[in-house]
């Protein structure tokens, strides 16, 4: 089947104002972001896209601007499965307030128990990406290949859940995941299993730079940030 690439958006506002966003409307790639958007064309110089998906929010939408202008005639579709996790009441709150509440020990280790008020449960995140990931794999197979190679721009849990599904890891073992914006992870998808050849790739060596000091007490709590992070500086 097709090779799917997959790009989480680049840095936003919310990530550098340390906030859970999900569908929050209004947010927008930061000056980093947009440079990270900027270098995207140039990353994927070579490789073949038949179409490109995207997450009908605006951080992901700016996030592929450059590469759609660089290639004009790209097909780009919206698809809302491959949206952010819909949060629900945790939706613009401080991650470091959410940090203290009981629901983000569940969030942390035992995430196909986790739902959030107001909003979905990971499981059924995961449910809808997955979905949206096979339905467009057997499209793209029908109408470009089993050789084509087409791109999603998406969120950070969003990824990480596609890439436990791929690997055939148990959601409860996603938050061992970690993608920076703007990275880029790739799986090819063969009749039996899928096969993972990238993961978070950024094309550098900065995400092993200490990190910002909200991402870093995260993960010197052994805690996953909800949503991703803001990735290196």
């Amino acid at each position: 089947m097709a090779t799917l690439i997959l790009v989480r958006h680049g840095r936003s506002t919310a990530n550098t104002a340390g906030l859970l966003a999900g569908w929050t409307p209004g947010v927008a790639l930061d000056e980093r972001g947009a440079e990270q958007a900027a270098a995207l064309p140039g990353r994927l110089a070579g490789v073949p896209l038949a179409v490109a998906v995207s997450s009908p929010l605006q951080r992901c939408q700016e996030t592929l601007a450059p590469l759609l202008a660089a290639r004009p005639g790209l097909t780009v579709h919206t698809d809302e499965r491959i949206g952010e996790c819909h949060y629900g009441d945790w939706s613009g709150r401080k991650l470091s307030e959410l940090s203290e509440e009981p629901l983000m020990k569940i969030v942390q280790q035992h995430p196909s128990a986790a739902a959030f008020p107001g909003g979905e449960s990971m499981r059924a995140m995961q449910a809808r990406a997955v979905d949206a990931v096979r339905e467009w794999n057997a499209r793209i197979e029908e109408e470009h290949g089993s050789d084509a190679v087409f791109l999603m721009c998406s969120h950070g849990d969003i990824i990480k859940s596609l890439v436990a599904d791929a690997l055939g890891m148990h959601l409860d073992l996603f938050q061992r995941i970690h993608v920076d914006p703007c990275s880029v992870t790739a799986i090819r998808y063969t009749p039996t299993r899928p096969f993972v050849f990238r993961l978070g790739d950024t094309g550098d060596f900065g995400s092993l730079v200490p990190r910002a000091p909200s991402d870093k007490a995260a993960e010197d709590g052994g805690n996953a940030v909800v949503g991703g992070g803001a990735g290196a500086a």
